[in-house]
């Protein structure tokens, strides 16, 4: 049986809040304010988390009747608020209808001729204390790899539904329990020395890795946001090919087992057909029955593509100033007897 994830420390009042419900205590008498939070901020992305996590997996000490809590949505419910409205101001605009989803995918669909993104960095120089930074952070999604996507399914219909489940039985080992992807990044990490239990480094994660997974909790979770998660995850498979063939180069040259390049070398194929699949017939079908849905599905790449590229910054901007991108060295994380991981 799987251990429950730890839960981290709080970051300020708001995570400090669901933390306190989730562990079965009250509603706080005094809600803490969320105007005076900062929605892109390590409280609020961490208190966000901490409230979708009872959807995906167990806590630790958190009973599982707490998923629906009425304390816990009533915190929820104004972050997810001020998150969107935050997304929304930062996410430019362009177009209307079926050009908006177009002009949000082209960048997309072009690799520049020279990369300056954390793949190629990797790719080029990377060390194993890089790329094990790099496998922290990605860790807090790809070990419920598709998860929040699943939220979809029955959202949709027809064709869109169809080639969505055909998108996800892939993502989800092909009826193989050993090639479920989550599966192989945990692979991926052990080969690494990292430890691949669930949740194991969520302390560590800054709340700009904390984002790009809420960003998928918020728009799976809501039917309202059905055309931004389509978006979401279009970006999510359109993307992956690339970036995926750089890191099995990356970990290739750093001379890593054959697992752990095969997490990368399996979405390099797989998501390639993917993406062909998410245009055409999930976005493509989705636009034919819900037009008014398009700007919807334009935001959700843009939003997804905006938070990816603030994320890159973080992690970059910290590796060239010599330190880690993580909010504390991967070293300084105890394990669960109390030693040093």
């Amino acid at each position: 049986m799987t251990e429950p994830a730890p839960l981290p420390e709080p970051r300020g009042p708001l995570s400090a809040a669901v933390r306190d419900v989730l562990l079965g205590g009250p509603a706080p008498a005094g809600v803490p304010s969320v105007a005076d939070a900062d929605p892109f901020g390590e409280d609020l992305q961490l208190a966000l988390y901490l409230a979708y996590e009872p959807h995906y997996r167990a806590l630790e000490g958190v009973a599982d009747e707490r998923e629906w809590d009425p304390a816990l949505l009533g915190l929820r419910r104004p972050m997810e608020e001020a998150f969107l409205a935050a997304l929304r101001e930062a996410v430019p605009r362009e177009g209307e209808g079926t050009a908006a989803v177009d002009a949000a995918l082209e960048p997309l669909l072009v690799e520049p001729v020279e990369g300056h993104g954390v793949s190629h960095r990797l790719m080029d120089e990377g060390t194993w204390e890089l790329m094990r930074e790099y496998l922290v952070h990605r860790s807090l999604y790809q070990l419920k790899e598709s998860d929040p996507q699943a939220w979809l399914i029955p959202r949709l219909e027809g064709q869109a539904k169809a080639s969505l489940v055909a998108v996800a039985f892939d993502e989800f080992g092909a009826g193989h329990g050993e090639r479920v992807h989550a599966r192989l990044f945990a692979e991926l990490m052990d080969g690494a020395g990292l430890d691949a239990s669930y949740g194991r480094y969520l302390d560590l994660a800054p709340a700009a890795t904390l984002a790009t997974v809420n960003v998928m909790s918020l728009f799976g979770l809501h039917r309202s946001l059905r055309g931004a998660a389509a978006g979401n995850f279009a970006v999510l498979e359109i993307t992956s090919p690339p970036g995926a063939r750089r890191m099995a180069k990356a970990l290739e040259r750093l001379g890593a087992e054959e697992r752990c390049v095969r997490f990368f070398t399996e979405h390099i194929e797989a998501d390639a057909v993917h993406e062909q699949v998410m245009r055409r017939h999930v976005l493509g079908d989705l636009l034919a029955r819900e037009p008014e849905l398009a700007e919807d599905i334009a935001f959700g790449i843009r939003a997804t593509v905006w938070l990816d590229d603030r994320w890159e910054e973080r992690v970059l901007s910290s590796w060239d100033a010599g330190h880690t991108s993580l909010r504390r060295p991967l070293a300084d994380l105890p394990d669960r007897a109390g030693a040093s991981a």
